[in-house]
């Protein structure tokens, strides 16, 4: 996916229909000269509604189109007929998608299974015609109701991607190298930090024709928790991941120090993500030896399932996702 087609933040502007106005009219026919109250009803507005679509995953398609703007409903009319309603705008987004009010951040609702449909801001209600206002003592209603007006909202849709597994790590730990070498993700990769700048995804290959969904999330730094180095726009996508796979590398200074760091940053973000199941890969395994990876498991904490990985030589792939597959099945 092309860093430039990769939009997960939009701020737009809806504009749901106003509800048509209720009708005063009076029955007239040749037979009749005065004839009771039979307005019609108005129309409800449109509403403006989000559809999840599958197939789509960014909201490019809404980057610039800043107004959305629902058509009003007809205004009743005599015969006690009803106005046709405003046509309501459907918004496809992709699955993972948030919507928040732009004003207070208050989250209105998620998107998270294809073809599910949410109003995002509803129409005003049409108005009541003056038949409805009929009685005993007032048999000739010359009222009825307004229609009720529309909203305008500006609101903010995230987009927060759906898949089995998060790959979570320092930049340059060998995420992207990872994927690519366990799926048909092509993400870029090169020798040196922060060459992933937007997340990807793949579908990895396993067993009797299964699969499961990997995203690799770009690099996080210390202090991503506050917002530094884009760290709220990169952890907002852990979120919704079943498994956190914890990438590091066999050469770093201390892999308990640097599992401790990421294991902080996503507790201070969000403490709901501790909850969630965790591995290790430490990776670039092709660069020790057995002695030396014996001596780095016993410094691993015991109660996190760790796998001695190398992308380049195959080393310990297969074990991984052997480890992968039975964690997400246990989730």
């Amino acid at each position: 996916m092309a860093e430039a087609n990769f939009v997960d933040y939009v701020k737009i502007c809806c504009r749901s229909g106003h509800g048509g106005a209720g009708s005063i009219h009076f029955h007239r026919d040749k037979f009749t000269a005065k004839g009771g109250p039979d307005g019609g009803d108005g129309g409800r507005g449109g509403h403006i509604v989000l559809k999840g679509n599958a197939q789509l995953w960014t909201l490019l398609h809404l980057k610039y189109r800043k107004h959305i703007i629902a058509e009003p409903g007809v205004n009743g009319s005599s015969g006690l007929k009803t106005g046709a309603q405003g046509n309501d705008i459907i918004l496809e987004v992709p699955l993972g998608t948030v919507a928040r009010d732009a004003e207070t951040g208050e989250k209105l609702l998620e998107i998270t299974s294809d073809g599910e449909e949410a109003i995002l801001l509803p129409g005003g209600r049409g108005g009541q015609g003056n038949h409805h206002f009929k009685s005993a003592t007032r048999q000739s209603p010359r009222f009825a109701q307004p229609g009720e007006p529309g909203q305008e909202v500006w609101h903010i849709l995230e987009l927060k991607l759906l898949a089995d597994v998060g790959l979570v790590g320092f930049p340059n730990a060998g995420k992207s190298t990872l994927l690519a070498s366990i799926s048909a993700a092509k993400p870029e990769i090169a020798d040196y930090p922060f060459t992933t700048l937007v997340p990807n995804l793949g579908i990895v290959p396993y067993r009797d024709y299964r699969s499961f969904v990997m995203a690799d999330i770009p690099g996080l730094i210390e202090g991503a928790h506050a917002g530094k180095g884009l760290g709220h726009r990169f952890l907002r996508h852990i979120e919704r991941n079943s498994v956190l796979l914890f990438v590091i590398p066999a050469d770093a200074d201390s892999i308990p120090d640097q599992y401790r760091i990421l294991l902080s940053e996503l507790g201070q973000y969000n403490p709901d993500l501790l909850t969630k199941r965790r591995l290790l890969a430490v990776s670039k395994a092709d660069l020790t030896d057995e002695e030396l990876r014996q001596a780095l498991s016993e410094e691993l904490p015991a109660d996190l399932p760790a796998v001695f990985i190398s992308a380049i030589s195959g080393q310990g792939l297969v074990e991984l996702k052997d480890l992968i597959w039975k964690t997400i099945q246990d989730s």
